[in-house]
């Protein structure tokens, strides 16, 4: 149905996000994370995700050979990167960033392998 809809926000140790769009269909993040802190290490396994550097810069560390290592990807404000499902990556906050996310709406579909907070399993919102 259109109209106004409600916008959730949520601390996390890295800073927070903010749920502004929830549907059956997408959702649409922003998250701040803090400098020098990062998200888990984490895959999807059906969650596709496509993120926008609106402020700051960040390391994006992604897995782009199934066979090779976490590599750096350097992203400054207005630079986008999509992760697909099954694909090992994290961010970490060079300085304060913010970050626009769009991704299916799979909000609990994160496989934790590392994390710097102690948090393991998956999240939900």
């Amino acid at each position: 149905m259109s109209g106004k809809t409600s916008v959730l926000h949520v601390d996390k140790p890295w800073g927070h996000e903010t749920i502004w769009a929830h549907t059956e269909h997408y959702v649409g993040k922003i998250l701040h994370i803090k400098a020098g802190h990062a998200l888990s290490v984490q895959y999807h396994e059906r969650k596709d995700e496509t993120v926008f550097l609106l402020s700051g810069s960040m390391k994006y560390w992604v897995k782009l050979d199934p066979e090779g290592d976490l590599e750096e990807q350097r992203l400054q404000r207005g630079d986008a990167f999509r992760i697909t499902p099954g694909t090992i990556h994290y961010m970490e906050a060079v300085t304060d960033c913010d970050v626009l996310e769009a991704s299916t709406p799979h909000l609990d579909d994160v496989v934790r392998l590392k994390d710097r907070y102690g948090r393991v399993g998956t999240s939900a919102p």
